[in-house]
């Protein structure tokens, strides 16, 4: 079974439609903007994995605010990727999105691996990128 688009992710249940929700989306944007701080606190402390564990969920949080707009609940991390790209791939730069997903298999790895050790330019890169990707967010919700 191959998942390749919302339709598919909505058979699966993998997003569900839900009422669109702003208080929601405005609470995971918040969590999203805390996150970078806290990954910023863990690269002060050289604790990269940290460091990439918050940034990740800070894009996560911020991705997850546009779907609360939308009306849409995820049940899966690749299913927000998948949304994004096919809803927005026209309003925030294609690269940018797939930063979400490069982001969500490395923090994969970074808390299931058994071989990755990730260094301080891996945490420096995660959190550049989801500075960048929380700012989309902020652009395309006008926040």
């Amino acid at each position: 079974m191959e998942i390749t688009n919302i339709k598919d992710c909505l058979k699966f249940r993998l997003l569900r439609k839900i009422k669109p929700d702003l208080e929601k989306a405005g609470k995971s944007l918040d969590i999203a903007r805390k996150k970078i701080s806290s990954s910023e606190t863990a690269l002060k402390f050289n604790i990269a994995n940290f460091t990439i564990l918050d940034a990740y969920l800070a894009m996560f949080h911020a991705a997850r605010a546009v779907l609360y707009k939308d009306g849409i609940q995820e049940k899966s991390h690749f299913a927000i990727f998948i949304y994004l790209k096919e809803k927005y791939v026209n309003e925030i730069p294609l690269f940018v999105l797939n930063l979400l997903n490069v982001h969500r298999v490395e923090r994969h790895e970074v808390m299931y691996g058994l071989e990755y050790e990730p260094k301080k330019e891996d945490a420096l890169t995660a959190l550049k990128d989801a500075k960048l990707f929380v700012k989309e967010i902020e652009r395309i919700l006008k926040v």
